[in-house]
């Protein structure tokens, strides 16, 4: 992608004054940085059912994933809170249905649920969790999904979780 952009360059070089050149060259470059790979994303929540992000794609080069989750809301965990969780997209209402009869206590997900990839702890207003694991399990194409395993609220908090090779 470097030798890409690179190229496009020397090419713009040749027709556009030199002040314009070395403007567009930096603009190129500032964007094949953002291209890299992304391994820790910023999820906002809060009173509400929503995430901020809609969706995720992460790159298999990523060794680990870290998801840093904020509820940025008032209402405490046992009234309005949220959690991140990592499935399979066709284990999802399963594991969330699973996860009402754990409670609050189990992250309303149940113990030792080999459908879930991943989790965080339930988050009330003000408070932040981080969730880190592995990519050593996520193929790249497969079908996953991200969702909050809170009763109620997996149905309209949930997201394509997309893995690239």
């Amino acid at each position: 992608m470097t030798l890409f952009l690179s190229i496009k360059c020397v090419v713009l070089r040749g027709f556009m004054k030199t002040m314009m050149k070395v403007i567009l060259c930096v603009g190129f470059s500032v964007t094949a940085g953002i291209a890299q790979a992304a391994c820790t994303f910023d999820v906002e929540v809060g009173d509400y059912l929503k995430f901020s992000a809609a969706d995720m794609t992460v790159e298999k080069s990523c060794e680990s994933i870290t998801v840093n989750l904020t509820h940025a809301g008032s209402l405490p965990a046992n009234v309005m809170g949220h959690n991140w969780v990592l499935a399979a997209s066709n284990d999802v209402d399963a594991v969330a249905a699973d996860g009402m009869q754990a409670g609050l206590d189990a992250k309303y997900v149940k113990v030792d649920d080999s459908r879930v990839l991943a989790v965080s702890a339930v988050v009330g207003g003000g408070e932040t969790t981080s969730v880190s694991f592995s990519t050593a399990d996520l193929t790249a194409g497969g079908d996953y999904m991200f969702f909050c395993s809170v009763p109620g609220h997996s149905y309209n908090m949930r997201g394509m979780f997309v893995v690239q090779p």
